[in-house]
């Protein structure tokens, strides 16, 4: 499963990418994740199954998966916080098997 994390800049996830990627380590789950920005999504985003977004540019959501195509979702504000890879996972699980 591969994850494209989008944010404003691009830099302020790099916490939440490690914890999801030791989560998933643990799990034993396939596991592939990278951040960018807003302005750079649309050179990267189709080598990704889905697009997640931090709560920071949710007003962003429609934008994105209109000019994707892909399956877009925005962490929950208390998810992101503390990062709660479970709650995360069950969000990219329900992106990817919409898909």
């Amino acid at each position: 499963m591969k994850v494209l994390l989008a944010c404003a800049m691009g830099m302020s996830t790099s916490i939440l990418m490690k914890k999801l990627e030791k989560y998933a380590a643990d799990k034993g789950i396939d596991f592939e994740i990278a951040a960018t920005s807003l302005n750079d999504y649309k050179n990267v985003c189709h080598n990704y199954d889905c697009i997640l977004m931090g709560p920071q540019v949710s007003y962003q959501k429609d934008k994105v998966a209109a000019e994707s195509g892909m399956p877009v979702a925005v962490i929950a504000p208390a998810d992101y916080g503390v990062g709660n890879c479970e709650n995360i996972f069950k969000l990219i699980n329900g992106l990817v098997a919409g898909k």
